[in-house]
C-alpha cells in the first residue's frame, strides 16, 4: 500500500495479482474495501489498482467534497495513472466510481485502454435526484446493515463522510452542476456500460438513455441484466467477473 499527493492531500491505493493492469473505483461513501470479497475474481488474470478517493477510506479527509465532484475524482484518477508510469489502464468503476472513470477518459484518453461503467444510471440527472437521495441516505443512516457498511468502509467518521457527500450529491440537481467535462458522446476508449433493469436507484428508462448514447458513438455498449441489485458488479460477481475480463481482454467487443 501506498499514498500519492494530489493538491496538497495524500490519496491511498494499493495492488494486487499480476497481468495488465486494472483500477478498480469504488462509489459514493464507499471505499476500496467494498470490493475485497471480489477481488478472487479478477486477481489471477490482472493486476488489480485499488484507491480510495480524496475524503473516502484510508485517505485524506476534506471539510467539503469539490462541487464538480465527479470531474474532480476523475482527475485524481489520472494522477495516479502518472504516478504508477505502466502504461494504459483498464478501469473499473461501480455506481458514483462509473462516472469517475468515464471522466477521467473524457479528458486523458491517452491513459487508458477500455473503461467499463457499472451501475450507471444516465448522463444527466432527473428531477427527482435530490430528493431520492436524501430518502436513501435517511433510510440508511437508521438501517444497522446500512451503517456497518459505512463505517467498514470510512471508519468511526462515517457519518460526516457520508453527509459531505449527501450535500454535493444534492447540489448535483439543485445548482445544475456538471457531471461530465465533455460530452460523454466524445469519448475515444471504448466504454461498456452495465446495468441491472432491477436496480433501485434507477430513476429513468435506462433503455432509451443506452440507445442514444450507443447510437452516438461506437465505442459506447451497453449490457443489460434483468435482475441484480446496486452494484451489479458485487450482487452479480461471478458474472459480471467473466464479462467485464472478456471486454477487457477483447474477447468480446459487445458490438
Amino acid at each position: 500500500m501506498a499514498y500519492f499527493n494530489y493538491k496538497g492531500k495524500q490519496i491511498f491505493y494499493t495492488s494486487a495479482g499480476s497481468g495488465e493492469p486494472c483500477l478498480f473505483l469504488h462509489g459514493n461513501t464507499a471505499s476500496s474495501r467494498m470490493f475485497e470479497p471480489i477481488l478472487p475474481l479478477y486477481t489471477g488474470s490482472m493486476r488489480v489498482i485499488l484507491m480510495d478517493f480524496l475524503g473516502n477510506g484510508q485517505s485524506d479527509r476534506v471539510t467539503r467534497f469539490p462541487d464538480e465532484l465527479w470531474i474532480d475524482q476523475g482527475r485524481q484518477i489520472a494522477a495516479l495513472c502518472q504516478v504508477l508510469n505502466c502504461g494504459k489502464i483498464n478501469l473499473l468503476g461501480t455506481s458514483g466510481g462509473a462516472y469517475a472513470a468515464i471522466n477521467a477518459a473524457l479528458e486523458r484518453p491517452e491513459l487508458f485502454r477500455r473503461v467499463a461503467a457499472d451501475s450507471f444510471t444516465g448522463d444527466t440527472l432527473p428531477e427527482s435526484f435530490a430528493a431520492a437521495i436524501l430518502a436513501e441516505r435517511a433510510a440508511a443512516k437508521a438501517d444497522e446493515l446500512s451503517r456497518g457498511f459505512y463505517e467498514w468502509n470510512q471508519g468511526a467518521d462515517w457519518e460526516t463522510v457520508v453527509d459531505l457527500d449527501t450535500e454535493v450529491l444534492v447540489n448535483y440537481e439543485r445548482r445544475g452542476t456538471r457531471i461530465f467535462s465533455r460530452p460523454l458522446e466524445t469519448i475515444q476508449v471504448p466504454l461498456l456500460i452495465t446495468i441491472s433493469r432491477a436496480d433501485g436507484m434507477l430513476l429513468r428508462d435506462m433503455d432509451a438513455v443506452c440507445r442514444r448514447l450507443s447510437g452516438s458513438n461506437p465505442h459506447i455498449h451497453c449490457q443489460f441484466y434483468e435482475t441484480g441489485a446496486h452494484p451489479l458488479l458485487c450482487s452479480r460477481p461471478e458474472e459480471m467477473a467473466a464479462a467485464i475480463q472478456n471486454f477487457f481482454t477483447g474477447e468480446r467487443d459487445y458490438a
